[in-house]
């Protein structure tokens, strides 16, 4: 298989020794973690470690570091979560995996972006997982009651960018794509739960945009204020979007806080009303990844970020808002904050 391209995602397999979290204290309060570099990784590794700390630990699904490449495929990183979802660098390959200049204490991080503005082709930079059947690895998401996204954004560059699929140069897409999950049925755009900047009522807004049921209608939960005010260009901010299928509450965090906001509709687009209970996302495992753009199969662009990206998290529950905070503080976070 050529590098760089997508990759279907790996079923779920027992830890590999070096690569995952060592042990667990019984009863112990954070989930104690070592990791060892992999051949081809760097030799600093990101000072933090990217396993959850309290709380969380149980409810990972899949999480990337960017210090883990697959030995065997540079241009793939491990999951250091337990699902054993490969994570595919979308055209760029292994140099998408760059040494942060922001802040050195991140070691390697994902760089994402547009790479050729004026042409319509498939060449951006981007990171995903697609199979048409359902990724297997991700089956925790299949019929879950909740869902988290979270990780660290910084801008590089141009956002929005430059639509190539149209021919005015003035053009922009109308979205910065971040990173989600895919719904069942995905056709490797539509989500089940995503943290992007998308466009609403014509001005690009912070989002946390969820689907509970495959090929039905979405809701949105928007933060308030200027996207540009939550993610400053140049700045590491820690975002994070949690997603409760059961009772439609989505909520948006910045740096550990909450962030104002509201729903973009106001009548029951994932259809709560009646029985039965719970509610749950539709009973199909996602058929992937999204991250820095759609179509992780790379079969068109859209939506591309001209972004580095860090410690990405896919939770199969809602986190709370002491358990964003915590995560935020132990990722890089400031801990007066």
């Amino acid at each position: 298989m050529t590098p760089g391209t997508a990759v279907p995602a790996r079923r779920r397999r027992p830890p590999r020794p070096g690569l995952w979290p060592t042990a667990m204290a019984a009863g112990a309060a954070l989930l104690a973690t070592a990791f060892i570099t992999p051949p081809g990784a760097a030799s600093t590794p990101d000072t933090r470690s990217a396993v959850t700390g309290a709380g969380l630990g149980k409810s990972l699904v899949a999480g990337y570091d960017f210090e883990h490449p697959d030995p065997a495929d540079a241009g793939r990183e491990l999951d250091v979560g337990p699902s054993g979802t490969t994570l595919s660098l979308v055209n760029g390959g292994a140099a998408m995996r760059v040494r942060d200049d922001a802040d050195p204490r991140r070691g390697h991080v994902l760089q994402t972006r547009q790479v050729q503005p004026g042409t319509a082709g498939n060449d951006d930079w981007k990171a995903g997982v697609y199979d048409p059947d359902g990724a297997a690895s991700m089956h925790a998401f299949n019929g879950a009651r909740q869902a988290t996204v979270m990780g660290w954004f910084r801008t590089t560059g141009q956002n929005p960018s430059p639509n190539s699929g149209t021919a005015d140069p003035s053009d922009l897409y109308n979205a910065i794509g971040l990173a989600g999950v895919l719904t069942g049925d995905s056709n490797g755009h539509d989500v089940r739960a995503l943290l992007e900047l998308i466009d609403v009522d014509g001005e690009l807004r912070l989002v946390a945009l969820g689907r509970r049921v495959d090929g039905s209608a979405s809701q949105t939960f928007a933060a308030d204020g200027d996207w540009r005010k939550h993610l400053p260009d140049g700045q590491w901010v820690h975002l994070a979007a949690t997603f409760d299928f059961d009772t439609g509450k989505m909520a948006l965090y910045r740096n550990g806080r909450a962030l104002p906001g509201s729903y973009v509709r106001d009548d029951d687009p994932w259809a709560l009303a009646g029985d039965p209970e719970p509610d749950l996302a539709s009973p199909t495992d996602p058929r992937g990844i999204k991250i820095g753009g759609s179509f992780p199969q790379n079969t068109r662009e859209a939506n591309p970020c001209n972004c580095r990206m860090d410690d990405l998290m896919f939770l199969d529950r809602a986190a709370t808002a002491g358990q964003v905070r915590a995560e935020y503080r132990r990722t890089g976070g400031h801990p007066g904050s």
